[in-house]
């Protein structure tokens, strides 16, 4: 076996292990979709594994996770995998809707394998190639992939909330007409979050997850204003928070929750128009930097051809009528 097929192999598993690794960092954390119409039908069940055809209750989501064993197995050989600041940590796992009370510690073991695997796969590759660099720039190419996977399960969670974020703007005010819908048919609040989770599961299902465990919560026996809250502290959205906040006096002060949720959900649909129209009007201005880039160099060019053409023509008759004169003279 020559060189060559020994870097080529080396490379394959490079990237095969890559590939594991990402799938490791990402797939773990993120929440499983369950059918909420199962779970919006029945009872949560945690004392029972759930029987076949019957939706798994949020105790067993949680508890019957492979990563939640590997985490367990990892701590119990001594190496802990708490952070320092746990609370923010989760608070801004949660956001990018990794809510799972191991989602922390999978977040910092996943960080440290990353960031001690991709100096040493470096070290491999440039073992077997054979192609040692000097020690200043290979302290500086390990301190950047070490960098590299310190950093990019932070930029992958952060990705995941801006758009986990944008998901639940752009849903919600179909679903807040949907809900004064189903508010002024005469449905209560509570059912009318169960109705609507259960309605939308297919076109926005992210809220449909958000109301399903709202509507999990007042069966279980929290207040309607805790269960809001919590619905607010688990989006970070400041529509929903506004309409939390609107839910919340309006219960309290005894005015009509229809007329409220109508007035609103006209201030949504007008704040999605305006979003729409100031997206449309950055439209020229990004239009800008590929036009003056690409185009206006090529218009240049077909402009400018015809007459450098004409400018290299007359030159060369003007030297060609020059030759000639000077062999005319005697």
């Amino acid at each position: 076996m020559n060189q060559a097929d020994l870097v080529s192999y080396a490379v394959m598993a490079i990237v095969f292990i890559a590939v594991v690794l990402t799938v490791l960092a990402v797939a773990p954390l993120l929440q499983r979709r369950v059918n909420i119409t199962q779970r919006l039908s029945g009872p949560v069940s945690t004392a029972r594994a759930p029987k076949e055809g019957q939706a798994a209750s949020l105790r067993t989501d949680q508890t019957a996770s492979v990563w939640a064993r590997i985490v367990a197995e990892v701590e119990k050989r001594g190496l802990s995998l708490a952070d320092t600041k746990g609370d923010a940590l989760a608070e801004k796992l949660m956001l990018a809707g990794y809510d799972q009370p191991f989602a922390p510690r999978v977040f910092v073991l996943t960080r440290t394998v990353l960031t001690l695997a991709l100096p040493i796969f470096a070290l491999i590759v440039i073992a077997l190639l054979d192609n040692w660099p000097s020690p200043g720039k290979l302290y500086i190419l390990l301190v950047v992939l070490a960098a590299v996977g310190l950093y990019l399960p932070n930029f992958i969670v952060n990705s995941n909330a801006a758009e986990r974020k944008k998901e639940i703007l752009n849903g919600f005010p179909d679903t807040l007409d949907l809900m004064l819908v189903c508010v002024e048919a005469g449905l209560g609040l509570d059912a009318a979050f169960s109705r609507v989770g259960t309605e939308i599961s297919r076109s926005h299902p992210l809220i449909a997850r958000l109301f399903a465990i709202v509507s999990l919560e007042l069966r279980a026996g929290r207040t309607r204003e805790t269960a809001l809250r919590s619905l607010a502290r688990r989006t970070a959205v400041p529509e929903i928070g506004a309409f939390v906040t609107l839910v919340i006096q309006s219960d309290r002060l005894g005015a009509s929750i229809s007329q409220a949720l109508k007035v609103y959900a006209e201030e949504m649909r007008e704040a999605r128009k305006m979003r729409a129209e100031e997206k449309a009007m950055r439209i020229p201005v990004l239009l800008a930097v590929p036009l003056v880039g690409f185009l206006l160099p090529t218009m240049v060019a077909v402009l400018m051809l015809p007459a450098s053409i004409q400018v290299k023509n007359a030159m060369a008759d003007a030297d060609v009528d020059d030759k000639g004169d000077e062999a005319r003279e005697p």
